[in-house]
C-alpha cells in the first residue's frame, strides 16, 4: 500500500469512526441538554456543602447527569466551589462529569465493548471514593481557602434559580434545550473533530510494535491474570501520560483507546488513559486560572495516583473473574459503513438534531426579549456558557486549535478526493 492509498485509508477510517458514533453522540448531547436545563443546580450545592458520603455521591450522579466537555466540566465545578459546595464534592463532581456521563458510556459500549463499560461505571466510582479519601487525608485547608479566594476574584457568583416544572413544560424551557444542545456541540466539535481523525490515523500509521514496546507488550495473548505484574503496574503509571501527550478530550479519547487496545496494551492501560483526560495540561491549565497553579497540580496529583490505582484495581478485579477482555473489536469493523442498525439510528438522530436546532432557533428569536427580563436562572446559563466559550476558544481564528481545525479538515478533503479519485 503506497502512500496515498494509507492516506485515503486513514481518513476513510476516522470517518468511519464518527460515523458509527454519530447517533450516540446526538442522543447523549440531547439527554445532557435536557437534564442541564430542567434541573436546578443551586438546589443540589445545598447539600454537597460538606465532605461527607451523601454529598460526594450527590456531586457523583449530578457530575454523571451534565456536560461531558471536559472544558465545561471544570467550568461547572468552579460555579459549584463558588456557591458552597465542599472541595472534595467539587473533584468527586470533576470526575464524574467526564467519566461517567451518558454520551461516553454508549461510545465506551460501541467501541469498545460491555467489559469496558462496566469498568468505567465501576472504576468511575472507585475512583471518586479514592479520591475523596486522599483528600481527606491530606487535606490542605490553607490551599482551599485561597483556592476559593481565587475562584470567587476570577469570576462573580452565579444564581440558578427556577421552578423546573413550569419549566418543563413551557415552549421557553424546551428552546433553552435546543439552546444548550447547539452550545454542547460548540464545544466539543472541535476535540471530536480532532481526536477521530488523529485516532484514524493513528490507527492506519502507527504499527502495533510501536505501542507495544510503549507498554512492554510481548505480542503474545495472554489472559490478565497471566500479564506480569511489572507490566501491568507501568501500563497504569504511562497511560495517563501518554493521554496528556495525545490530548483530544474524553470523546476523542475513544477511537484512540480501541487503536492501543488493538495494539496490545493491558486493561489496565486502557482504563487509566480513558480516565486521565482531567490531567491534561490545557485542563491543568484552566483550573489554575480558577484556582491557582498550586490547587490546580494538587487535584493533577490526586487525579494521577487515584486513576493509577483504580486501573490497578480494575485489572485483577476483572481477572479474578476471568472477565478481563483481551482486545478491542477489529477496527475494520467498528469504522466501516453499512446499511444496518447504525445507519438508520443515525437517520434519527439527525430528524433529532434537526428538531434541537430548531428550537434553538425559536431561543435565539426570544433572545432580546430574555436580556430584558429578571428570569431566575437564565442569567447562569446564559453568561456560563459563554464566558466558557470565550475562555476556550480565546485567540479569535487564528488561535492554535482553530488553525489545527483547519488543518484537520483540509486533510480530510484530500483524503475523500483521493479515495473518490481512486474509486475513479
Amino acid at each position: 500500500m503506497n502512500i496515498l492509498d494509507q492516506y485515503a485509508n486513514g481518513v476513510i477510517t476516522a470517518l468511519g469512526f464518527f460515523w458509527n458514533a454519530l447517533w450516540a453522540f446526538v442522543l447523549g448531547y440531547a439527554i445532557s441538554a435536557a437534564i442541564q436545563v430542567f434541573v436546578p443546580k443551586s438546589r443540589l450545592v445545598q447539600h454537597m456543602g460538606d465532605g461527607n458520603f451523601t454529598s460526594i455521591s450527590l456531586a457523583g450522579i449530578f457530575g454523571a447527569l451534565s456536560s461531558s466537555c471536559s472544558f465545561a466540566a471544570l467550568s461547572a465545578a468552579r460555579s459549584l466551589f463558588q456557591k458552597g459546595a465542599h472541595f472534595i464534592a467539587t473533584v468527586a463532581f470533576m470526575f464524574a462529569s467526564t467519566n461517567l456521563v451518558i454520551e461516553l458510556g454508549v461510545l465506551i459500549f460501541l467501541f469498545l465493548g460491555w467489559q469496558f463499560l462496566v469498568a468505567e461505571i465501576i472504576g468511575g466510582i472507585i475512583m471518586i471514593l479514592i479520591s475523596a479519601i486522599l483528600i481527606r487525608i491530606t487535606y490542605p485547608s490553607r490551599l482551599i481557602r485561597t483556592a476559593r479566594d481565587h475562584a470567587n476574584e476570577t469570576s462573580g457568583a452565579d444564581d440558578d434559580e427556577f421552578d423546573w416544572k413550569k419549566r418543563v413544560t413551557s415552549v421557553e424551557g424546551w428552546q433553552k434545550v435546543g439552546n444548550r444542545f447547539v452550545m454542547e456541540w460548540q464545544m466539543v466539535w472541535r476535540e471530536i473533530l480532532i481526536g477521530f481523525t488523529v485516532a484514524g490515523f493513528i490507527a492506519v500509521f502507527v504499527p502495533d510494535h510501536v505501542w507495544q514496546t510503549l507498554f512492554l507488550a510481548t505480542g503474545e495473548t495472554q489472559s490478565g491474570a497471566e500479564l506480569p505484574f511489572l507490566r501491568v503496574l507501568e501500563n497504569a503509571l504511562i497511560a495517563p501520560f501518554v493521554a496528556a501527550a495525545t490530548f483530544i478530550g474524553s470523546m476523542g479519547n475513544i477511537p484512540l483507546a480501541t487503536v492501543l487496545s488493538a495494539g496490545g496494551v493491558s486493561f489496565a492501560g486502557i482504563m487509566g488513559f480513558i480516565y486521565s483526560d482531567l490531567m491534561v495540561p490545557p485542563l491543568v491549565k484552566v483550573n489554575a486560572n480558577y484556582y491557582g497553579w498550586k490547587t490546580a497540580l494538587y487535584i493533577a496529583g490526586i487525579m494521577y495516583v487515584s486513576i493509577v490505582i483504580t486501573a490497578l484495581m480494575l485489572h485483577y478485579a476483572f481477572a479474578a473473574i476471568d472477565q478481563v477482555p483481551e482486545s478491542s473489536r477489529d477496527i475494520a469493523e467498528i469504522s466501516a459503513f453499512a446499511i444496518n442498525y447504525t445507519f438508520f439510528l443515525n437517520l434519527a438522530a439527525f430528524v433529532l438534531a434537526g428538531v434541537l436546532v430548531w428550537l434553538r432557533s425559536g431561543a435565539d428569536k426570544s433572545t432580546a426579549h430574555d436580556h430584558g427580563s429578571h428570569e431566575p436562572g437564565h442569567g447562569h446559563d446564559h453568561n456560563h456558557d459563554h464566558t466558557h466559550e470565550h475562555d476556550h476558544n480565546k485567540g479569535g481564528l487564528l488561535s492554535p486549535k482553530n488553525v489545527l481545525v483547519g488543518a484537520v479538515v483540509v486533510m480530510l478533503a484530500g483524503g475523500l478526493f483521493v479515495q473518490l479519485a481512486t474509486l475513479a
